[in-house]
C-alpha cells in the first residue's frame, strides 16, 4: 500500500518537474483543476451507478490523481503535502467518532451536531451555514443548508406543513404569472422557492432531491428515446408529428413500463 502511494507521488513530482516534466502538467493551478476535480467525481458516480466495478477503479483511481495534484501543488508553495491531507482527515474521523476511537457511548444526532459546532467554532466561523460551499449543485446545498438549520431546530417536525408549504409557493408563481406585465427576475425568484421548498420535502421523506431529479432525468431520456423510436417504426419523424401525436405515444410508453 505505502508503495503504491510512494510510487504515485513520485509519479507527480516528475510530471511537475520544471525542466524534464510535462508542460501541460507544468501549466496547471489550482482553478484550471477545478473542472478536472469535478468531471472525475462524476465518472466515479456514473461507474458506481452501472456496476462497473472495473471501471470504477479507474474512475477512483483518476480522482485519486486530483488529489494528488492538488497536494503537489500547495507543497511546492509550502502550504501542506499529501501527508498533511492525510493526517488532518484522520484526525477528523477520530474526532468526529468519540464512541468509536474513546470511551463515549454511541453518538447522538445532538452530540454529533456539538462535534462539528466545535470544529466551525475553532475555524471562527461566524454562521452556522459559513462552511457550505457555494459551488454544490444547488439542490445538494438546498439539502445541506436545511439540515443544517433543523440541527438547532430550525424545521417543521410533521411533513404536512412541508407539502402546504410547497403549494404556497407554487400559488405565487402563479400569481406572478398572472400579473399584467411580467417580471422575469420575480418569477425566477418565485420559481427558486418553490424549488428551495420541494427540496425541503423530499429532505422530509428521506429523499435525497439530486437523485431523484438524476432519475427523473433518466426516466426521461429513456422514454423520449422510446418514442422517437415509435416514431421511426412508423416512418414519422419529430417534426412531422403532432403534439397530440407524440402525447399519445408518450401515454402508451408511460403504461406499458408499469404492466
Amino acid at each position: 500500500m505505502t508503495q503504491a502511494i510512494d510510487r504515485l507521488l513520485t509519479i507527480m513530482q516528475q510530471l511537475r518537474d520544471p525542466v524534464s516534466g510535462c508542460e501541460w502538467d507544468n501549466a496547471q493551478h489550482y482553478d484550471s483543476l477545478i473542472s478536472h476535480t469535478v468531471e472525475e467525481t462524476y465518472e466515479v458516480v456514473d461507474a458506481i451507478e452501472r456496476r462497473d466495478y472495473q471501471d470504477l477503479k479507474s474512475e477512483l483511481g483518476d480522482l485519486l490523481f486530483q488529489i494528488v495534484f492538488y497536494a503537489r501543488l500547495a507543497e511546492e508553495q509550502q502550504r501542506f503535502n499529501f501527508h498533511d491531507i492525510c493526517q488532518a482527515v484522520s484526525d477528523k474521523l477520530v474526532a468526529r467518532h468519540p464512541h468509536i476511537f474513546s470511551n463515549e457511548a454511541q453518538i447522538t444526532e445532538q452530540r454529533w451536531e456539538q462535534l462539528t459546532s466545535a470544529e466551525r467554532h475553532a475555524k471562527a466561523q461566524y454562521s452556522l451555514l459559513d462552511d457550505i460551499p457555494l459551488a454544490l449543485p444547488a439542490l445538494m446545498r438546498a439539502e445541506k443548508i436545511q439540515k443544517r438549520c433543523a440541527s438547532v431546530g430550525f424545521d417543521w417536525q410533521q411533513v404536512e406543513p412541508v407539502i402546504a408549504k410547497v403549494y404556497e409557493e407554487l400559488q405565487e408563481v402563479e400569481q406572478e404569472l398572472s400579473l399584467p406585465a411580467t417580471n422575469q427576475a420575480r418569477i425566477e425568484e418565485e420559481l427558486g422557492d418553490l424549488l428551495f421548498a420541494t427540496v425541503n420535502l423530499c429532505r422530509h421523506l428521506n429523499v435525497k432531491a439530486e437523485r431523484a431529479l438524476h432519475y427523473a432525468n433518466q426516466k426521461f431520456v429513456r422514454r423520449f428515446t422510446q418514442l422517437e423510436q415509435h416514431l421511426t417504426e412508423n416512418e414519422q419523424t419529430l417534426a412531422e408529428a403532432t403534439l397530440s401525436e407524440m402525447e399519445q405515444v408518450w401515454q402508451h410508453i408511460k403504461q406499458t413500463e408499469y404492466e
